[in-house]
C-alpha cells in the first residue's frame, strides 16, 4: 500500500477507500511535549496529591482489595484506604514505562509508551446517528457497522469499548456477542468492559482463542485492555476493583482514568481538579501493582469542566486543554504511558464539534499522549456516536500523524537547484523537483474540499457532513472480514454458544 493517496472522487470504487488511505502505521511523538506548568508547580500538584492520599484517602469497596492493600502497608479504616507517600512511590515504581499490545494477528501489534501513539475509535455512547438517519438508540447493527469502519480506517488502531452500546442485546450476554463481533469483524487490539469478573474472564478467553495461543502465552502477552474509572471523588467501586484484579493478575492492560469535572465532582480550579485526578490515578495505578508487580497500566487524564449554568459537562475547552497538558507532565513524572481523549460537547457535526475536537487533539498530542481514546466519532459529550464524525476525525488523525513526521532537510529537499531553475517570477508546478515528489510530499484528506468554488465537489457543492456521509457508505462497503483459521473460528463460535446457553452473567434485570 502506498504511503500517500490521491483525492477520492465520487467515481472511486469502494475498494479505493482502502487503497487511497494513508497506510496503517503507528505515529510517534517527535516533538517536545508542551509544559503547561513549571517543575515547581508540577511538584506542588504531586505533593498535594500525596497529602490527599495520606490524610483523606479513598474508599475501596471490595474486601479482597482492602485485604491486599493492608498486606502491603496501607492504612485501612473500614472502606477508607490511606497511603503513605513512600508506599505510593514504592508501588508505582514497578509499573512498566513501555510494552507491546498484541493484536489478534502479529501485524496489528502496537507499542504503548515512550513516544508511540495509539488512536482508538469512540467508545460507549448509548446513541448513534448518521448514514442519513436521525439519532437513535444504540443497537447491534450500528455497533457492527462501526466496528467495520474501525477495521477499514487505517487511522484507527483499536476500539476502546463498544463504538456504540448494542442495547438490543440483553446485558447478560451482550459482552459475548459484542466481543465475538469485535474479534471476527476486526483483527485489531481488543477491549473489555470491567463490569463483572465473569465478563473479564470471558473476554480474555475469547481473545486467547482468537489469537490461537495457550494460557501461558496470554498471561505473558498483553492482548486486551480495560478502562477503570474512579467514582470521583475518591472512590473505587466493586466492579472496577474486580476488573483490576482479573486483568492485572493476567498481565492485561488497565487504563486508570478518574473522571474529574471541575465544579461538579472536582474542585472548580484547574489545579484543584488535577490534584484530585492525580490522587485517584496514583491510588489506582498503585493497586494494579499490588495485584501484580509489573502489570501494564496507563495514567488516564479526563479532567474538564462543567457549564456552571446548566451543570452539563464541557469538552474541548481551554480548561480541558490545560488539563491535557499537565496530565501528560504528571504521567511522564511517574514513568507510565499517558491516556487522553478527543472529545467535544457539540450535538451535531458542526463547527463546534470540529474546533473542540482540534483543541482536544492538540492538548492531548502536545501533552505527550500515548493512548488517545475516543479518537474518532464522539459527539454530544460522549452520549452520541456519529458515522460522519468518525470519517472526519479519521482525517484529523491522519493529519496529526503526518504533522508528527520529521521534516526532511538534505541537499535535495533544500531545492537550491530548483529555485535557480525557476528564477524570478516563475512557478514550480512543472519542475522535475516538483513532479518527482508531488505524490509523496503532501497529505491529501478524504473529506476536506481544497478546490475553487466553481469546481466544488464536481458541482455538487456538498458540505463536509454530506461528503463524510458518502464516504461512510463507501467505507462500510469496503469492509472485508479479516481471515481467521477455521479451527480458531469454530472454537470461538462454540465458546460463545456454550456461554450464551449457560445464561452469560447474572444481571439485575
Amino acid at each position: 500500500m502506498s504511503g500517500r493517496r490521491g483525492r477520492l472522487s465520487n467515481r472511486s470504487k469502494t475498494r479505493d477507500v482502502i487503497a487511497e488511505q494513508p497506510p496503517w502505521e503507528q505515529p510517534r511523538m517527535r516533538l517536545d511535549p508542551i509544559r503547561a506548568v513549571s517543575d515547581d508547580e508540577l511538584e506542588a500538584i504531586h505533593l498535594a496529591s500525596l497529602r490527599v492520599l495520606r490524610e483523606t484517602g479513598l474508599d475501596f469497596l471490595d474486601d479482597t482489595a482492602l485485604r491486599q492493600l493492608a498486606e502491603v502497608g496501607a492504612d485501612i479504616d473500614g472502606n477508607r484506604v490511606r497511603f503513605d507517600p513512600e508506599l505510593v512511590a514504592q508501588l508505582i515504581s514497578t509499573a512498566p514505562a513501555q510494552f507491546t499490545l498484541h493484536g489478534r494477528e502479529p501485524c496489528r501489534d502496537l507499542i504503548l509508551g515512550g513516544d508511540h501513539i495509539v488512536y482508538t475509535s469512540v467508545a460507549s455512547p448509548p446513541f448513534v446517528t448518521g448514514l442519513g438517519r436521525d439519532r437513535r438508540n444504540g443497537n447491534r447493527e450500528d455497533y457492527r457497522n462501526l466496528v467495520k469502519m474501525g477495521q477499514v480506517l487505517n487511522a484507527i488502531h483499536t476500539v476502546a469499548g463498544y463504538p456504540v452500546e448494542p442495547m438490543d442485546l440483553h446485558p447478560s450476554v451482550r459482552h459475548l456477542h459484542a466481543t465475538h463481533d469485535m474479534l471476527t469483524l476486526s483483527d485489531k487490539f481488543s477491549f473489555v468492559y470491567s463490569l463483572s469478573r465473569q465478563r473479564n474472564q470471558d473476554a480474555i478467553e475469547m481473545v486467547r482463542i482468537a489469537r490461537g495461543v495457550d494460557e501461558a502465552t496470554i498471561n505473558e502477552e498483553t492482548s486486551i485492555f480495560s478502562v477503570i474509572n474512579a467514582s470521583t471523588p475518591l472512590r473505587y467501586d466493586t466492579v472496577m476493583l474486580h476488573g483490576i484484579q482479573e486483568m492485572s493478575a493476567r498481565n492485561q492492560l488497565i487504563v486508570i482514568t478518574p473522571f474529574t469535572l471541575a465544579g461538579a465532582m472536582a474542585p472548580v480550579t484547574v489545579a484543584g481538579a488535577l490534584v484530585l485526578q492525580n490522587a485517584e490515578a496514583l491510588a489506582g495505578i498503585a493497586y494494579t501493582q499490588v495485584v501484580r508487580p509489573g502489570a501494564p497500566v496507563s495514567y488516564g487524564g479526563f479532567t474538564s469542566n462543567v457549564d456552571m449554568r446548566s451543570g452539563s459537562p464541557a469538552f474541548g475547552t481551554p480548561e480541558y486543554w490545560k488539563a491535557c497538558l499537565v496530565g501528560g507532565q504528571l504521567a511522564r513524572r511517574y514513568g507510565v504511558p499517558y491516556r487522553s481523549s478527543n472529545v467535544n460537547a457539540s450535538n451535531s457535526v458542526d463547527a463546534q464539534s470540529a474546533y473542540e475536537s482540534v483543541i482536544s487533539l492538540w492538548g492531548a498530542v502536545m501533552g505527550g499522549v500515548n493512548l488517545l481514546l475516543h479518537g474518532a466519532g464522539w459527539l454530544e459529550g460522549g452520549l452520541l456516536t456519529s458515522y460522519e464524525k468518525m470519517v472526519i476525525d479519521a482525517d484529523l488523525l491522519n493529519m496529526v500523524t503526518e504533522m508528527l513526521k520529521p521534516i526532511t532537510v538534505d541537499d535535495a529537499s533544500l531545492a537550491v537547484e530548483a529555485i535557480a531553475e525557476v528564477g524570478p517570477a516563475g512557478h514550480f508546478f512543472g519542475t522535475s523537483h516538483t513532479q518527482e515528489r508531488y505524490a509523496t510530499e503532501h497529505f491529501q484528506p478524504m473529506v476536506s474540499s481544497w478546490t475553487n468554488f466553481e469546481n466544488w465537489d464536481d458541482g455538487g457543492r456538498l458540505e463536509a457532513h454530506d461528503r463524510a456521509e458518502k464516504l461512510a457508505h463507501l467505507i462500510l462497503a469496503a469492509h472485508e472480514e479479516p481471515p481467521m483459521p477455521d479451527d480458531r473460528r469454530a472454537e470461538l463460535d462454540d465458546f460463545v454458544e456454550r456461554r450464551v446457553a449457560e445464561g452469560g452473567v447474572e444481571t439485575d434485570y
